[in-house]
């Protein structure tokens, strides 16, 4: 008997995530990133899912302002555990593309030398 609630997928799903430990600081962070379009949170007791739809942006002086205190990468990297999408760490955000060709600006991938 099969069950309908597992499946597997093929293609591209245009989808990246992070999941963020449900904590203070994890929790104004979900909730900022929340309110932005295309973003969406599953919640669970000990963690928080960010989905985005292409790209999520997780704009550093944005998390500062919403939290009323100082958010960097190595904050960032402390309250996540898991991600999907290429990531990319630069001084004022962190970012997640869906598509790794999204992001060959950042990783010095030239798409054009390589097809």
């Amino acid at each position: 008997m099969s069950d309908m609630r597992f499946g597997s997928q093929a293609g591209a799903s245009n989808m990246c995530g992070v999941t963020l430990m449900n904590t203070p600081v994890g929790r104004v962070v979900a909730d900022a990133m929340g309110a932005k379009e295309g973003v969406t949170l599953v919640e669970y007791p000990s963690m928080i899912r960010v989905d985005g739809t292409r790209l999520l942006e997780f704009d550093y002086d944005e998390l500062t302002e919403a939290l009323g205190e100082p958010f960097d990468g190595s904050i960032f990297e402390e309250i996540s555990s898991t991600h999907y999408g290429r990531m990319v760490h630069l001084d004022d955000r962190t970012l997640l593309f869906a598509n790794p060709e999204d992001a060959a600006e950042y990783i010095g991938f030239d798409l054009l030398a390589h097809g």
